[in-house]
């Protein structure tokens, strides 16, 4: 699997910058010694010769956080106490590897942490390391022809730590998978593992720093990329055929988007919000909306959005110089998620959001005060490998019904394994108290691997609670999410309100969205001809609660937005009007 290894690399590093000790404390920017050895070095010679350096056959899938995972990786370097606690709760869900260079005190300063290390789930990997910040420099997950193989991919690290940058290889020695590595031309591309999310469909997030380390003039020795060329490396070695990337934020120091946004499924994003008046947040709003204005899930549909608070420190929020703490920055192991914590005044918040979030999943917050300082949380310093064998359940959660409730409600799932699948069945109820009902669901298009079932009409004012149980041709089964029966989807059945709903002839609303709303929520608006028009919110009593927009309307589609978050959970309507007419519709805030 390897080709060679460069030790020699790492020499020369080190005799052409003494300053940087092995044993110092890196944080996951640069340090001040790094940042004078780029000064007077120019540019970074990466780990050129690791790995496969060719794209691994295709079609590859690059896997998604909440997929079956079989290990966690971390390195055993700093911030000791916080990832005791890490492997403590992890090891209850996976293998968790420890990669050190010193494996006796390894393993006495775990059991001075009270890590019970010998009962099983805790293995050791002994490798040279130059920092924490696995995350970054770990290998990625990918999944040959969707579903068939386990493989890894790595990228350049966007740090002069040679001996983080070949990690990746001793980790795919260690699991016997090969390591398809990003590090000659033409294919050569530096990129942090933190800078980067996928949804297991093809879709990749990230923010523009990926573009600005790959460019013309870049410090790590790789080729000047357009746009394009990094789209192509991604595209080959990770699957993505569809990458979006935001503008970075002007004061979160590293550029990384796992400190402000998280995919939590295919649909849904879980994004951090920063009071009015701090700097950051006009940025991350931006982002949002180009994404709602522009992007869709791989279902065709809008993007969900849950916003948690950015707590404080000492009442201060991120500007030139000050910290950045997170709930952003956590992980999902299987059935387990790790939060970051800070004080309990904003962290009571923020759990309650998750676990609304995340029902059935076990919410294990760690105290990470310790860490934020140096630029990172939980997930900068963990990094995942999937199961060997994955039964890939893909899905597109239900919406509430708002309006009309229909006859039936369609569930589809995609499902893959390599052996085929046997079947899957649809199990939902109103009730969690009470048995679960179950559905055969039938595979409705085997090219795409969709199956298919239909919970019956439920009254309105009904939640209905489901999950989907599948079973390969091989006997092996897995439920989506991983959690059921004790989490589930879910979607509810609101109450027919009357309304006035009289089309305007020159303008239409669209759908609202996301719809149920709880923070920044978009209003569509169909003009053909443009024209006078207002946009109000009113609650069901008929009083104003905002006035979205007054004004000329713009011929063609124009997209509005409010603020849902600073408005009681409940029914809302939405009121276009303009030329004498009105049309409203339905939202629901929660």
């Amino acid at each position: 699997m390897k080709k060679q290894l460069y030790i020699l690399l790492f020499a020369s590093f080190m005799s052409a910058t003494a300053a940087i000790s092995q044993d110092e404390l890196l944080p996951r920017g640069f340090s001040p010694a790094e940042l004078q050895w780029l000064s007077e070095n120019k540019t970074v010679p990466g780990a050129t010769a690791f790995g496969i350096t060719e794209p691994p056959p295709q079609p590859v899938r690059a896997m998604a956080e909440w997929e079956e995972m079989q290990a966690m990786v971390v390195t055993w370097r700093s911030n000791k106490p916080i990832l005791a606690q890490i492997i403590q709760a992890a090891k209850e869900e996976v293998r968790v590897i420890v990669v050190n260079d010193d494996l006796a005190d390894c393993q006495t300063e775990l059991t001075n942490f009270d890590v019970d290390w010998q009962s099983g789930n805790v293995e050791f990997l002994q490798a040279p390391s130059n920092s924490v910040w696995i995350r970054d420099y770990g290998a990625n997950p990918v999944y040959l022809n969707g579903v068939d193989s386990l493989a890894l991919v790595d990228w350049i690290y966007n740090r002069p730590r040679p001996l983080d940058d070949i990690i990746p290889d001793a980790v795919g020695s260690y699991f016997g998978l090969p390591v398809y590595s990003t590090t000659e031309a033409p294919y050569d591309l530096a990129h942090p593992g933190g800078n980067n999310f996928s949804d297991g469909m093809g879709t990749n997030f990230s923010s523009k720093l990926v573009l600005l380390e790959n460019g013309f003039g870049n410090q790590w020795g790789t080729s000047n990329h357009t746009e394009e060329g990094v789209d192509s490396i991604m595209e080959r070695f990770y699957g993505i055929d569809r990458y979006v990337k935001f503008d970075v934020l002007p004061y979160d120091g590293i550029h990384h988007i796992d400190m402000h946004m998280k995919l939590l499924n295919e649909t849904t994003l879980l994004v951090g919000e920063y009071p009015e008046g701090v700097p950051d947040r006009a940025q991350i709003e931006t982002n949002l909306q180009y994404l709602l204005d522009n992007f869709t899930t791989p279902f065709g549909t809008p993007y969900r959005v849950i916003r948690v608070p950015m707590p404080p420190k000492n009442g201060l929020y991120p500007s030139l110089g000050a910290p950045l703490r997170t709930y952003v920055n956590s992980f999902i192991v299987n059935k387990t998620v790790l939060l970051p914590t800070y004080e309990e005044q904003y962290d009571t918040t923020a759990l309650r959001i998750w676990r609304d979030a995340m029902p059935g999943y076990r919410i294990v917050g760690i105290n990470c005060n310790g860490i934020i300082d140096a630029g990172g949380a939980i997930h900068c310093i963990v990094k995942e490998v999937g199961v060997q064998d994955p039964l890939l359940i893909q899905h597109r959660p239900l919406e509430d019904i708002v309006g009309t409730n229909p006859p039936a409600y369609q569930v589809d799932a995609w499902v893959r394994h390599r052996s085929g699948v046997a079947g899957a069945t649809l199990y939902f109820t109103t009730d969690t108290t009470a048995a679960w009902q179950s559905l055969g669901m039938a595979l409705e298009n085997a090219d795409s691997n969709r199956w298919s079932a239909a919970i019956p009409q439920q009254p309105a004012g009904s939640t209905v609670y489901y999950y989907i149980h599948a079973i390969a041709n091989s006997g092996k089964q897995v439920v989506r999410p991983l959690v059921a029966p004790e989490g589930w989807f879910r979607f509810r059945i609101h109450p027919t309100t009357a309304v006035q709903e009289t089309v305007a002839a020159s303008a239409q609303l669209g759908n609202i969205y996301p719809n149920p709303a709880s923070a920044l929520t978009c209003v569509p608006v169909q003009s053909e001809g443009g024209g006078e028009a207002t946009i109000e919110i009113n609650d069901l009593l008929g009083r104003r609660m905002e006035t979205v927009f007054s004004g000329r309307l713009p011929a063609g589609i124009s997209r509005h937005y409010f603020d849902a978050g600073q408005f009681p959970t409940g029914v809302y309507l939405v009121t276009l009007r303009g030329g004498g007419s009105t049309e409203t519709r339905k939202t629901i805030i929660k």
